[in-house]
């Protein structure tokens, strides 16, 4: 498909796990996707975006995975004949043991999620083991020769996670299996039948990416079908915990931590306004990444275009400079309290700062400005046809954003942040090479913020109030006594979205529903994190009399601002 910022576009962001369907398995899946863009496609719409589908560790966050490259499992779909080695008497012998009314109602519930679709996963390459044609098999070795270079190390890194409790957290594993050569070296010392059973183990787990390739290439071939493209996510960073690093220690700064620098706007997280956001993901070594051409980052973009048209880059800032934690997160608590002088006495007189070095010089910030630059063309020749933008919010330094549009490189409008000295920019002001919503994953949809405001012992209703007034402000839309939300508020300030200038507006599911769900709040580890879901199938979204409306309305607007 053709995607041009001379076509201005709309999408709905929203995560998998919330997606309903009827015949789900307790958590979305891609067959649930596929109905979600026939219905994104039906109203108008011609992008849906997602958040990164990459395999979770404990934390279920998408954003602090297990591997850069591998797929999460329980993105996939089954049932009889999916994969193609599930049998129904397998399948029905599996989910016969859990109550799917249960599991299919209210948040998802990771841990029965995980082992019904690895039961499921296991007896379809049991199947495969035994009666696989020799065909599939072809396929499957073609697979694992062509994936080889990130397949080999991550099923080993898996496997092992098998022998230590599922457990991520490879400095905590038995020592031996610390380090990927002194593993080796304990496995190559094991029984012929042990390593025989490790190697079983391994190829399990690649067998479950590769019907995970195959599921997901599918997807994007029926999004292209039906006219919408499919947006995914990379995070700039990749977990400590995960295989990559376990693997390649030496393109990593791993005693340090890189997240965002200390942000007043998140008023209900003490340690984000004092400290910053301290993600954990370790520095890049760009020296070390640089003498091997990037390829770690090269197959990184190699995987997501694979299944994504469009794909954008969380904290694209990342690329100029990361702010870095000398500390982990697990020890943020301890450092909350403190001082300055006292932090820095617990570090060893190191501090958090921007990485590789600040901003605070026109040498430093034209020396970050050309290794930005650097290494996005790099994503950006490896990218080839599919689309990059560039997440680019926050404390953002002067040449990011020129950088990026010199770049062909879409950044991010929030409408009611964008203020050029202390005047809000009109939305037919945005640049046309943009990507304007008024909120992320991470942001309080703004039916919450609605409630919020009119909330008299809501500690954060004075900010509440004013994200409205500006929205309102954006909108055209002066405040009055008597303003409804679903009335008044919600059909002008998609109106807005939708009139700007930018190439692509993105509405992200819970404000496209008029809903207060919020799937993430960032620097916590609240039990609501990544498990929240849509109250409705979406059969039941199609069916509902109020939901049918807000969507005739949005046909509207999207025809009316030549969005469709």
């Amino acid at each position: 498909m053709t995607l041009s910022p001379e076509n201005k576009i709309a999408g709905i962001l929203t995560p998998l796990f919330a997606l309903r369907s009827e015949k789900g398995l307790g958590i979305g899946d891609v067959a649930t996707l596929r109905e979600f863009i026939e219905w994104a496609h039906q109203i108008g719409f011609h992008v849906v975006q997602l958040l990164p589908i990459n395999e979770v560790g404990g934390d279920n966050s998408p954003y602090n995975a297990i591997s850069a490259m591998a797929i999460e499992p329980t993105t996939l779909h089954f049932a009889p004949g999916s994969p193609e080695e599930l049998t129904r008497e397998a399948f029905e012998s599996v989910t016969v043991n859990e109550t799917l009314t249960t599991l299919r109602r209210g948040p998802v519930k990771y841990e029965r999620v995980r082992k019904l679709k690895r039961e499921l996963l296991e007896r379809a390459f049991q199947n495969f083991q035994l009666n696989a044609s020799a065909n599939r098999r072809a396929a499957f070795e073609r697979f694992c020769e062509d994936e080889s270079s990130w397949l080999t190390p991550y099923s080993f890194f898996r496997a092992l996670m098998e022998v230590n409790l599922e457990n991520e957290t490879w400095d905590q594993w038995q020592p031996q299996h610390r380090d990927p050569q002194t593993a080796r070296s304990w496995l190559a010392e094991l029984s012929a039948e042990m390593r025989r059973q490790f190697s079983a183990r391994e190829e399990f787990f690649s067998y479950v990416q590769w019907i995970a390739d195959e599921q997901w290439r599918e997807v994007r071939e029926f999004a292209g079908e039906h006219d919408v493209a499919l947006m995914g996510d990379i995070p700039f960073g990749i977990s400590y915990y995960s295989a990559d690093v376990f693997t390649q220690r030496d393109i990593f700064h791993l005693d340090w931590s890189g997240g965002a620098p200390p942000e007043s706007y998140f008023k209900d997280d003490e340690f984000t306004m004092k400290w910053g956001q301290n993600w954990g993901i370790p520095v890049y070594n760009w020296t070390a990444m640089r003498a091997q051409d990037f390829a770690w980052w090269r197959q990184r973009v190699h995987g997501v275009k694979r299944i994504f048209h469009i794909f954008r880059i969380d904290h694209v800032l990342g690329f100029y400079r990361i702010y870095a934690f000398p500390w982990r997160p697990n020890r943020n608590a301890e450092f909350l309290p403190l001082t300055q002088a006292q932090m820095l006495e617990k570090t060893g007189g190191r501090s958090p700062h921007f990485a590789p070095r600040d901003d605070e010089t026109t040498e430093n910030a034209e020396a970050n400005r050309r290794e930005g630059e650097e290494y996005l063309r790099m994503v950006l020749a490896e990218s080839g046809a599919t689309r990059v933008l560039g997440e680019d919010l926050g404390t953002v330094p002067r040449y990011v954003r020129p950088s990026l549009r010199s770049l062909g490189i879409a950044g991010f409008k929030i409408p009611q942040w964008e203020f050029l000295d202390g005047q809000m920019t009109p939305g037919n002001e945005f640049e046309r090479l943009s990507v304007t919503t008024y909120a992320t994953h991470d942001h309080k949809p703004i039916r919450e913020l609605w409630t919020e405001a009119l909330d008299e012992r809501a500690p954060t209703r004075e900010q509440a109030r004013e994200d409205l007034l500006k929205i309102a402000q954006f909108s055209g839309m002066a405040p009055r006594e008597g303003l409804e939300y679903e009335r008044d508020f919600y059909p002008a300030m998609m109106s807005a979205l939708f009139n700007s200038n930018s190439w692509i507006a993105i509405v992200m599911i819970t404000d496209l529903l008029a809903r207060r769900d919020r799937f993430n709040v960032p620097g916590t580890a609240a039990a609501t994190n990544w498990t929240r879901r849509l109250p409705k199938t979406i059969s039941q979204l199609r069916e509902s009399p109020s939901v049918r409306r807000k969507m005739r309305l949005m046909s509207e607007l999207l025809e009316k601002s030549r969005r469709i």
